[in-house]
């Protein structure tokens, strides 16, 4: 779904506020039928995806099989530790187990080492992989911005672009910090708009915040709480229409 040139609470519906949101599913303790209670959800407020576990991924492309809401998981995560062939193997087996989007991270320590040839090497790795079995698979890179310095960060964003990766992504949610509007803007500032698109994840928790990620350059957005989100925008709406 197309958002509004001017992004505010009224270009905004509630049906695109939905489609903007990657509904997380990823903590380590969460059972089998928190996941798929959690895909349910997904299915009735048509998210524009589902993010879980790579041993969820089998179960989540069952629920919401032909329902418009896509699967993604995460690959190398939460930490970017893992080496390249594990990485791009993850990637191979979560498409061939009907994943259609992945969120890496990257090497975090490597391009704190300085070390950005291998870093967009690994990216590229993953992202031929992942696009040779499915050439529409859309690939995150997850930055990890609270451990990186600003120069650290339009780094990654060269090297992303670089490796033809589809989206930046600001955090994995488990680090020291999350999504903020000033990493937001540089993300935005620093990557090609018509190649790389930027998405928002960690400490998102309300409607506000989540427009005022997307004003500042993101088009997806990593929550859990999207029932709450929406909800809040259909009560918003519903009260403006009212007056």
């Amino acid at each position: 779904m197309q958002l509004p040139a001017n992004i505010s609470l009224e270009t905004l519906t509630p049906e695109a506020v939905a489609k903007t949101i990657d509904h997380a599913l990823l903590k380590p303790d969460m059972t089998i039928d928190e996941v798929v209670a959690g895909c349910q959800l997904c299915l009735r407020y048509q998210t524009a995806s589902v993010c879980v576990k790579p041993c969820d991924v089998k179960l989540a492309a069952k629920v919401l099989q032909n329902s418009g809401v896509l699967v993604g998981t995460v690959i190398g995560f939460p930490h970017g530790n893992a080496p390249t062939t594990v990485k791009v193997f993850e990637a191979e087996q979560a498409i061939a187990d009907g994943a259609v989007e992945l969120d890496m991270v990257l090497n975090i320590g490597h391009l704190k080492s300085g070390r950005l040839d291998e870093v967009r090497e690994e990216i590229r790795s993953v992202t031929q992989a992942a696009k040779s079995k499915l050439p529409t698979c859309c690939v995150k890179v997850i930055f990890e911005c609270s451990l990186l310095t600003d120069d650290e960060k339009i780094l990654a964003c060269k090297a992303t672009e670089e490796a033809g990766a589809d989206y930046v992504k600001t955090s994995t949610g488990f680090s020291t910090g999350g999504a903020t509007v000033a990493d937001l803007r540089l993300m935005r500032a620093h990557t090609s708009p018509e190649t790389v698109h930027v998405k928002a994840s960690g400490g998102i928790r309300t409607l506000d915040y989540l427009i005022e990620c997307l004003q500042a350059g993101a088009d997806r957005i990593g929550a859990s709480a999207t029932a709450e989100i929406v909800d809040e925008m259909r009560a918003r709406k519903a009260a403006t229409e009212s007056h």
